[in-house]
């Protein structure tokens, strides 16, 4: 199945991001790190619960309303074990603990306040992401 991709659905994407994160900064000055917001969903008494919980509600969302607009329907389909899923799910969550959030927080919102530690830990993701994917289709992968 050959994917057409339209840029404009990028930068669309990445401009909603972006004014999401600045609203967030302004209105409640909140980072936009979807680990922290998750987090303190779970576990809020500080009585901020509301915009946490629509946010979190908001993610899939937001997806939902981009698959309605977008020509390629069921551009991808996930058929990995829900064992799996839910163990990847769990280390992530442990990972973004271990590195002080998670690559939204890190990405777009460190890295536009000038956090030394943001652009460290980007990068960081981005390697790793990176070596992930070649490793996993270029050496793991049969031909």
């Amino acid at each position: 199945m050959e994917i057409v991709s339209n840029p404009s659905w990028g930068f669309l994407g990445g401009l909603f991001i972006g004014l999401s994160a600045v609203g967030l900064l302004l209105v409640n000055g909140k980072v936009a790190g979807v680990s922290g917001i998750l987090g303190g969903s779970l576990f809020s008494s500080s009585g901020d619960l509301s915009w946490r919980i629509a946010f979190v509600v908001g993610l899939p969302l937001g997806g939902l309303l981009a698959i309605q607009f977008n020509s390629i329907p069921n551009a991808f389909a996930v058929t990995a074990n829900p064992a799996l899923l839910t163990a990847a799910g769990l280390l992530v969550g442990l990972g973004t603990q271990m590195g002080g959030g998670c690559t939204s927080g890190h990405g777009v919102c460190g890295i536009s306040r000038g956090s030394i530690r943001s652009l460290v830990a980007t990068a960081t993701f981005m390697f790793f992401s990176g070596a992930t994917v070649f490793v996993f289709r270029h050496v793991l992968e049969k031909t």
